[in-house]
């Protein structure tokens, strides 16, 4: 599984950017981001989902990010 690591950047910087990634993966393809609580934990997600991704799971991991695994969806 590919992992794009958004830590310490800003929204919607963060958002475009794992859109950017996203296009690089298969219809289907998961992938883990990491981000950092706050806003862009709570606006990436959401934005992705809006965008026909699908949301799989959040988990906050041992350094305190977290870790959001999405199914890309159709493009």
């Amino acid at each position: 599984m590919q992992t794009i690591d958004l830590r310490g950047i800003c929204c919607p910087t963060n958002f475009v950017r794992a859109l950017i990634a996203l296009e690089e993966v298969d219809t289907g393809q998961r992938v883990l981001i990491l981000l950092e609580d706050g806003e862009p934990l709570k606006n990436v997600p959401r934005s992705l989902k809006a965008e026909g991704h699908r949301l799989i799971g959040i988990k906050k991991a041992l350094d305190g990010h977290f870790e959001v695994e999405i199914e890309k969806g159709e493009d």
